[in-house]
């Protein structure tokens, strides 16, 4: 049976649709040093303001994150918030023609008051909400149940983000999911906290909270994990006749329930929370991407579980990318031991890091017996940018190199050498004569080698420039090089056993640039 590594491996694009309660959510940064001279409050100097898409809206960017094509259903009111909340979806790639003017409402919109005090963390200090909770007219209710049936056909999932705003009510909630079961299509659904949950009879699946799992069932959470709130799972999947009921849990993780299944706890890693605003938006949409992806409940539930594990991190709501979680996933399996990496843990590695922002570094070489010019290159390398990967040669290919004396260290001693150094990231092998093919897969930002080679012998120069990389070359320092230090040992493997002609291949630059 596949794991969930094999599937991440081959994941692929998918198309959601998400209905629920659009927001607009406003971030008022300022200074808060001083108090007020009139009242006992905090005065707020605004240093800078944020609009960004908040509720079913941080749902769609979520889900964009993870690969998806999105189209959002929802209301907005006739207001500035709106052309500025559309903006905010169009700038994320998703499809806001949903959305459905009502100009007898405003758009839902929250300001956030986030204070910074002598140069610590901010801090929200306060909110303040612009919205309607009136239950949509049948008319307008009729025109987003029309658009949202028309685009079914092409959807593989749908996510309901309910904020109990008006627009989830019992109607358009039992049509939409009727229409979407009709249509063979996955329904997930993140619920408002009410003591009612029929409104979300007949859906895939469910995500409640421990608060709203609690006031839509009447019992109490158990703190003593996650298989003891068993009893509230299954009541919900009973009554509401879901595929699965899954209640996030915060420190302990979530419990899913399967129709004909036994609770299953799926445990979380323990994360510094910084901010657990947007972590059930996470959750919801790493569970549709997953489950759209073909991925068994509980490897989906893994999967949404380190998403919205990430999302605490970090101050505020921000989309986790899917490069992201893989390599969390990755790493949570004990796939990431030490600094050495397989090419494709590199390659998920380096994408999740570009993602954050992240300048990649690469240099190869045999580094067979480590000395201060090795340690020299390695700290020019480093301070080139973020990461610093070094690739390093099989002994077979050392040999073919350098000579059938040659490594003086085996491939395992020189491996824990290079991880042993502050200056080292991650350790590549590669079997090759060249790192070609490794740049390629990695297209790092900055290639570095040592002073010793010529441009035409920095192996993947052409191809690293094509692609608006840099090549470094790091000066020699003097006297110090394997050789020498063999050279003065009296070691006779000094002496390379091979010819010029010979390791010509190895050190030829022969990658090709990439046109256009």
């Amino acid at each position: 049976m596949p794991t969930l590594l094999d599937h991440l491996s081959r994941w692929r694009p998918f198309t959601a649709i998400v209905l629920g309660d659009f927001m607009l959510d406003q971030l008022v940064y300022g200074d808060a040093e001083r108090l007020s001279a009139d009242a006992p409050v905090p005065v707020l100097h605004v240093r800078r303001t944020e609009c960004r898409a908040g509720g079913a809206a941080n749902v769609c960017l979520d889900l964009a994150a993870l690969k998806g094509h999105v189209k959002a259903f929802g209301v907005v009111g006739a207001d500035p918030a709106a052309a500025t909340l559309r903006a905010e979806l169009q700038r994320g790639g998703i499809d806001a023609s949903g959305l459905v003017e009502d100009a007898s409402r405003p758009t839902t919109q929250k300001q956030n008051l986030i204070g910074l005090a002598q140069s610590r963390h901010p801090q929200k200090m306060f909110r303040v909400d612009h919205e309607s909770r009136e239950p949509l007219s049948p008319e307008v209710q009729d025109r987003l149940l029309a658009a949202y049936r028309d685009a079914l056909r092409e959807a593989d999932v749908v996510c309901i983000e309910d904020y109990a705003k008006g627009v989830c009510d019992e109607r358009l909630c039992r049509e939409a999911i009727r229409a979407a079961r009709a249509a063979g299509k996955p329904v997930f659904v993140d619920p408002a906290r009410l003591s009612n949950y029929t409104r979300y009879a007949g859906a895939s699946a469910i995500t409640p909270n421990r608060t709203e799992a609690e006031s839509a069932t009447g019992l109490s959470t158990s703190d003593d994990g996650a298989v003891h709130n068993a009893e509230m799972a299954r009541r919900l999947r009973d009554q509401l006749d879901l595929d699965a009921c899954i209640l996030t849990l915060d420190k302990h993780g979530a419990l899913l329930l399967e129709r004909d299944g036994l609770p299953i706890a799926v445990p979380t890693v323990a994360r510094q929370v910084y901010d657990v605003t947007g972590a059930g938006d996470m959750f919801l949409a790493g569970l549709a991407a997953a489950r759209a992806n073909g991925i068994e409940w509980e490897d989906a539930t893994r999967f949404a579980n380190a998403a919205a594990g990430l999302e605490v991190e970090i101050f505020g709501v921000e989309p986790i990318p899917f490069e992201r979680v893989h390599h969390a996933i990755l790493a949570e399996s004990g796939g990431l031991t030490g600094k050495l990496r397989t090419p494709e843990q590199l390659c998920i590695e380096v994408e999740a890091r570009r993602r954050a922002g992240q300048r990649i570094v690469f240099t190869n070489g045999c580094f067979d017996i480590l000395h201060a010019g090795h340690v020299h290159l390695l700290d020019q390398a480093r301070a080139e940018g973020d990461f610093l990967i070094v690739a390093t040669n099989t002994d077979e290919k050392v040999r073919e190199f350098k000579g059938p004396n040659r490594p003086v260290n085996t491939l395992e001693d020189r491996v824990r050498v290079l991880a042993g150094l502050a200056s080292v990231d991650a350790v590549v092998v590669f079997g090759e004569d060249t790192p070609t093919p490794l740049l390629e897969r990695i297209r790092p930002d900055v290639l570095v080698k040592g002073g010793e080679y010529s441009k035409d012998r920095i192996v993947g120069a052409a191809f690293i420039e094509s692609i608006g990389g840099r090549v470094v070359s790091v000066p020699m320092q003097p006297g110090r090089s394997t050789t020498k230090v063999l050279e003065r040992a009296g070691d006779p493997r000094a002496a390379l056993g091979t010819s010029e002609k010979e390791r010509l291949r190895f050190v030829q630059d022969e990658s090709r640039p990439v046109s256009g």
